[in-house]
């Protein structure tokens, strides 16, 4: 594998090509950059035929096409023998090409690149995938990534962190980062990623199984997108997406684990699979799985139905027929993994986020608990909102009627009815950032919410509505008091700060 003495000198030579994420974009084009992530590279070789720098790089590792010799060696002057030497770079008569995927890749805090393997199945091409397999930046990756908190903290986890894009994120807002995983390979390219990136000193790479290599140990974030495949034990295993557990055993012994691990106020966030079970509700049974000692939001974002999943697994292993798997080998594996599945009484496979923040003097009572399907749009990335879903928790619990809220400038209210009518049949209030929830409430509510502008206390706002709506106001207090702090919990209104 790459070894770290190189990362330096990689970097410096994808410096001066200016290889990152907005350059490679503009070369591309929109068309191009689309098509790519499609995993079709015709339109951008048909972009990068300059020979520069930028478009040797982009050719070499983001297309996967092989390079005249002349251009790779102006592209990394110095350097191609000592890549070809570790094995990132293969070399033929005149001909350089590419063994491992180098992508650029930009966050807030600015560029960075991220090794990996190639990106398998390019123009529909069959490709093998070994157990072994390093994946690169993915879909989820770029979910755990939108959603773990940003907020400063001393110590952070990156549980599994595979190739170490989650490590990087952490290196930018934390003193120190552990980065974890059971595969030597990924291990190898996790300690280049984070020298190549110029946070080796900062992340700390351990080989072991779950919290075993941090055994003892407390962060104030975790964050972890494990191998959650819900697969029969076949003995076929992709280290980075199965891990080994039947079901979903290995997010439960997560989520279960986890406050062992977290300081008072540290954060776990999961991205993971789940099982539904034929005969009991998701929520209730991911509700079994909470600590004691832990404020939980959990968000079920997609379900798929057992046979869709497996036709996703085995297409993503390259198993299907038409990425040049075996058509009886492949009609094998589904009726297997589809038949245990049934046998599990499985009827369908959450997909979603866990976040788990440790709060060691909380009562039961006190935590706040949240499982909300929500497979609507979200604004991006979510993570401001996970951390005002607590903040707005905790501010819900001492919601009362000497309480002054305010309406979220965000929230717009929605009404529908037969025109003509005085009164409209259905109101929704609805959030445009965030988690963009919506509710739907009655006139009570809605005049309360419209009239919540922080200058008059809670109770006495309510009496005021009822007045006009000629009801009774003791008992609009006794039932309206618990919903205002419902919408105060789920973000439509906030508390206003008391003057001192």
């Amino acid at each position: 594998m790459l070894p770290v003495a190189l990362a330096a000198p990689l970097r410096e030579a994808l410096l001066a090509a200016d290889f990152t994420y907005d350059a490679v974009s503009e070369l591309l084009g929109p068309e191009a950059h689309q098509a790519l992530s499609r995993n079709e590279t015709t339109p951008g070789v048909r972009r990068t035929t300059d020979g520069s720098p930028l478009a040797t790089l982009a050719r070499l590792f983001l297309l996967q096409t092989a390079v005249p010799a002349a251009e790779a060696e102006r592209a990394l002057p110095g350097l191609v023998d000592r890549l070809v030497n570790a094995g990132a770079l293969v070399q033929s008569i005149g001909e350089v090409a590419a063994r491992l995927d180098v992508r650029p890749y930009a966050t807030e805090d600015g560029d960075l690149w991220v090794v990996s393997d190639l990106t398998p199945g390019l123009n529909g091409l069959p490709t093998s995938v070994t157990g072994d397999y390093v994946l690169g930046i993915s879909p989820a990756s770029s979910s755990l990534a939108q959603l773990t908190l940003r907020h400063d903290v001393g110590t952070a986890l990156d549980l599994g962190t595979g190739c170490g894009v989650q490590a990087l994120h952490l290196a930018t807002h934390s003193d120190r980062v552990v980065a974890t995983d059971v595969n030597q390979r990924a291990l190898a390219l996790a300690r280049f990623n984070a020298a190549l990136n110029d946070v080796g000193g900062l992340v700390d790479v351990r080989d072991g199984s779950f919290f075993a290599p941090v055994a003892g140990e407390r962060f104030d974030l975790i964050a972890t997108n494990p191998p959650f495949v819900i697969s029969p034990a076949t003995g076929e295993r992709l280290v980075y997406r199965d891990s080994g557990l039947p079901g979903d055993q290995v997010v439960e012994h997560i989520v279960r684990t986890a406050p062992d691990h977290l300081n008072d106020g540290g954060w776990c966030q999961v991205l993971a699979n789940w099982v539904i079970d034929r005969d009991q509700p998701w929520d209730e049974r991911l509700a079994g799985w909470l600590p004691d000692d832990c404020d939980a939001l959990v968000v079920q974002r997609e379900v798929l139905d057992p046979a869709s999943y497996v036709e996703l697994w085995l297409k993503d292993a390259g198993h299907h027929p038409s990425t040049g798997g075996d058509p009886a080998g492949y009609a094998h594996r589904y009726d297997t993994w589809l038949s245990w599945l049934e046998e599990q009484r499985i009827g369908g496979i959450g997909f979603g986020w866990i976040n788990l923040r440790r709060r060691a003097d909380a009562t039961p009572g006190g935590l706040a608990r949240d499982l909300l399907e929500w497979p609507y749009d979200v604004e991006q990335p979510i993570a401001p909102a996970i951390a005002a879903w607590a903040e707005a928790g905790e501010a819900a619990r001492t919601v009362g009627p000497d309480s002054h809220l305010v309406l979220r400038e965000d929230v717009l209210q929605e009404t529908t009815g037969p025109v003509g009518a005085e009164d409209p049949s259905t109101i929704v209030i609805r959030q445009q950032r965030g988690f963009r929830r919506a509710r739907q409430v009655d006139t009570v509510t809605a005049a309360v919410v419209g009239a919540s502008d922080g200058d008059l206390p809670l109770g006495p706002l309510v009496d005021a509505v009822g007045q006009l709506l000629e009801r009774d106001p003791a008992s609009l207090r006794e039932v309206y008091l618990p919903e205002l702090a419902e919408l105060v919990a789920e973000g439509f209104l906030t508390v206003a700060p008391t003057a001192d």
